[in-house]
């Protein structure tokens, strides 16, 4: 596009239908992954983790599986200190413990009883002490080392599903981002030999017209008075800059860069502003500035060397005949040869301007 002096806000971006939007997919492609893998990043990080978390609980574990081996052994030397104890009492015929033990429906209400029996001795007490707290710490430390375990396995399983469902959206963002640059490549490399075929077209109808110049030059018949009386037109001065078309299709291939008027890369303005300065002619470096140099032509009357225009001024080129004209795109494209009758120069084609 062309510096716009007073309205660069208000030009409309220039949309190429085909290669452009298919580096804008990529472009958006390339992004994604990036988002990608820095969630996958931090879902591998929440993963490691989450498994070293279960790790230590499964550390844990063995050591109370050690514990409980050490509690039941323990526990199965109170209850046989308990069983001797009531060999004793039966022996020495206590009998208002002795009531207390054999009236309990089981252990557990055995334990109670005795807890609140007053006859109970300083032994029994510390006995039964003892395999409360056994049995209480195992069931405790089981219950709660197994509620721990079962939710970190679930974070580890919901963060391990996560993970993969990244690597899963990388692997098809990948094949997609590969599938992109193929089919760019392949446009690329059509539009190229295009390129080529237009240019050759171009040049020798350049030639062809040029003959027909000379010859037309030296048939010119002195005495104006025999031509023939012809209906008033208004039309556009004959052309007198055809020769600019040449310079401007010697930039064929140079980079689009914005605000660019040199070799080292081209605007749409810039182009056109240099490819004239080449013939002597000064043109501003703005499409808008352009459009108000030179005369109107009209469509049909277009000649080699003639400004055409689009997009509400936002874009210009060089008309080189034949329905075509040579002009620097946009960005990511380079200056090159394209159609009036492609679709959208025909839809937003603004008018033409003759250099005089």
């Amino acid at each position: 596009m062309g510096i716009c002096i007073a309205l660069a806000a208000a030009v409309p971006a220039f949309a190429d239908p085909s290669i452009s939007s298919k580096r804008a997919q990529a472009a958006s492609v390339m992004g994604r992954l990036r988002e990608l893998s820095d969630s996958l990043e931090r879902a591998r990080s929440q993963y490691d983790a989450s498994t070293q978390q279960l790790a230590k609980i499964q550390r844990d574990l063995r050591e109370n599986r050690h514990e409980l081996h050490i509690a039941k052994h323990n526990l199965k030397q109170s209850q046989r200190v308990i069983a001797q104890r009531l060999v004793a009492l039966y022996t020495e015929d206590q009998a208002s413990t002795l009531e207390v033990v054999l009236g309990a429906s089981s252990l557990d209400d055995m334990i109670s009883r005795m807890d609140s029996a007053k006859s109970v001795t300083t032994l029994d007490a510390r006995v039964l002490s003892e395999v409360k707290t056994f049995r209480g710490a195992v069931q405790r430390n089981a219950a709660l080392l197994a509620k721990e375990r079962a939710a970190q396995q679930r974070v580890v399983q919901q963060r391990a599903a996560a993970k993969a469902s990244i690597e899963t959206q990388i692997g098809q963002a990948n094949g997609l981002l590969a599938s992109l640059k193929g089919e760019i490549a392949r446009m690329v490399a059509a539009d190229a030999a295009n390129q080529r075929r237009l240019l050759a077209a171009a040049q020798q109808r350049l030639q062809v017209e040029h003959r027909v110049a000379q010859q037309e030059s030296s048939d010119t018949v002195v005495g104006v008075s025999a031509i023939a009386p012809q209906a008033e037109t208004v039309v556009a001065p004959p052309p007198t800059h055809g020769g600019v078309v040449g310079v401007a299709m010697s930039q064929l291939g140079t980079a689009y860069v914005w605000a660019g008027s040199s070799p080292g890369g081209f605007d749409c303005s810039g182009l056109v502003m240099w490819a004239y300065a080449q013939v002597g002619v000064s043109l501003p470096h703005s499409s808008y500035g352009q459009y108000g140099y030179g005369v109107p032509v009209s469509r049909d009357q277009l000649q080699p060397g003639d400004l055409v225009f689009f997009d509400g001024l936002g874009h210009v080129g060089i008309y080189i005949g034949g329905g075509q004209f040579v002009h620097a795109p946009h960005t990511g494209d380079v200056v090159k040869i394209s159609s009036l009758s492609e679709g959208w120069y025909t839809s937003t084609y603004v008018g033409a301007r003759r250099i005089l």
